[in-house]
């Protein structure tokens, strides 16, 4: 007999599962919205479930689940990655609550269901722990996104084991707000499945710029939850904008540095715990980031060494071992350090670096709002790719910016050229898809624009 897992757990019928424009949202109302949508749902399909309302997108992936559909959640939805996922998917059809443009069948969320009325008795629909439930996609920071597939077991086991290491099952309820759409892995176990199986209550709002998440802590009770990432964290502390007080923040998407982590604990005087993962594993290891560089597994998990320097990952709630994409030195058999992502590791002239070390070193330039390295592929006759970088700093010039990474740098890795631009191709989770950073490149490439001595335009 297959094991089954309820859509919700720790909670009861009257608990809080989410908070809406101020306004509670029980376990039993959640139950009736998925009862209700999935009945609404065509009798086949996959779902492309891209609401931008926090709490109907968990009403569109319970409705899936339970209706014995697959959610699709890619990490972009251009025209390219829609017509990737005909192909994946021919019976793919669109669930959204806005004008998304996308093309492909729809069924439009509901906010009133209309013949759909309340029952006396909920009942809490039970999965199949070996279905799947999900199709993840990597983000494309390294290449084309790739998709695997997630089962309700592992999943469930995931979140739950990310609660227990944030000891968030402590007798209070405590409630988040995120800065990263639920669509993302990160986003979609540390914002949507913890509020079904973490018991937080999850804000419905997806706030961007620093006061709309300050507004947005205070529509929610404490204990509070921040879950953001690097980007949108280094944004709101530069703003400077009062924000409620905070119990803990998450953060994730890229690697978080160690004076941007000591700089949220002492101004928003709460703990900061990164977590490390990937859409292949899910959330595996987390750390104290302002306190130390060595990251601990979740219970059960395990590392192991492999051919040619590689690490695998297994146990826990892994359902197959999964080699590791990061520069990964393993210290005992419950900690390890990451040095990098292997993709990010570059070698010029005998000497190595990695790309987020050295977009570490730009962006802590006083005035450079953002930046990023970028080693495109060599063209034909060249005998090396040359490195190159783009900065925001819209306040401070181009002499600036070099002389301060002259003293930043090895000379090897200095950029060239080094290019200004308003803003860089970041999605919607703050990473940086290769591809978004190949076009910009290539626009960069014009002979007016390589020019070490200017800016971009």
């Amino acid at each position: 007999m297959l094991m089954q897992l309820p859509l919700v757990s720790w909670l009861s019928t009257h608990d809080i599962l989410a908070w809406r424009d101020g306004h509670a949202v029980t376990v039993r109302d959640f139950l009736h919205d998925v009862q209700c949508l999935a009945s609404r749902l065509p009798a086949n399909g996959h779902v492309l479930n891209v609401c931008k309302d926090r709490y109907r997108f968990l009403v569109g992936f319970g409705a899936s689940a339970t209706a014995g559909k697959i959610s699709l959640l890619p990490s972009t939805r251009t025209p390219e990655a829609i017509r990737q996922l005909r192909s994946l998917a021919p019976d793919a059809f669109c669930l959204s609550d806005h004008d998304d443009g996308i093309d492909l069948p729809r069924v439009t969320y509901a906010e009133h269901n209309v013949g759909c009325e309340a029952t006396a008795v909920v009942t809490m629909p039970r999965i199949d722990a070996d279905r799947v439930v999900a199709q993840v996609f990597t983000s494309g920071s390294t290449g084309a996104p790739v998709p695997h597939a997630k089962r309700w077991g592992s999943l469930v086991d995931c979140v739950q084991a990310g609660a227990l290491r944030l000891a968030l099952h402590d007798g209070r309820c405590h409630a988040l707000v995120s800065t990263v759409p639920p669509q993302h892995m990160y986003g979609f176990e540390s914002t949507a499945l913890i509020a079904l199986h973490g018991g937080v209550a999850m804000s419905a709002e997806q706030p961007f710029y620093p006061a709309d998440v300050a507004a947005a802590l205070t529509r929610i009770p404490a204990p509070r939850m921040l879950v953001t990432s690097p980007v949108h964290l280094r944004a709101l502390l530069a703003s400077r904008v009062r924000i409620p007080p905070l119990n803990l923040i998450l953060s994730a998407t890229a690697p978080l540095a160690r004076d941007l982590a000591q700089t949220a604990e002492t101004c928003l005087n709460a703990p900061l715990v990164e977590i490390y993962g990937s859409t292949e594993t899910g959330q595996i290891a987390t750390r104290r980031t302002a306190h130390t560089d060595v990251w601990e597994l979740f219970s059960g998990v395990r590392l192991e060494p492999e051919m040619y320097g590689h690490v695998r990952v297994t146990g826990g709630h892994l359902t197959q071992a999964q080699v590791l994409h990061d520069v990964i030195e393993i210290v005992d058999d419950r900690r390890f350090l990451m040095h990098g992502r292997g993709a990010d590791m570059i070698n010029i002239a005998g000497k190595r670096s990695s790309l987020a070390y050295l977009n570490h070193q730009l962006t802590s330039i006083p005035g450079v709002r953002d930046g990023a390295f970028f080693m495109p592929e060599a063209n034909a006759g060249d005998s090396v790719a040359r490195l190159m970088a783009f900065v925001v700093a819209p306040a401070i010039d181009h002499a600036l910016v070099r002389d301060a990474l002259r003293e930043r740098l090895d000379p090897a890795f200095m950029p060239r050229p080094l290019l200004f631009v308003d803003a860089l191709p970041r999605n919607a989770t703050g990473k940086l898809p290769r591809a978004a950073l190949s076009a910009l490149a290539k626009h960069a490439a014009a002979p007016q624009l390589i020019d070490d001595n200017h800016h971009a335009s």
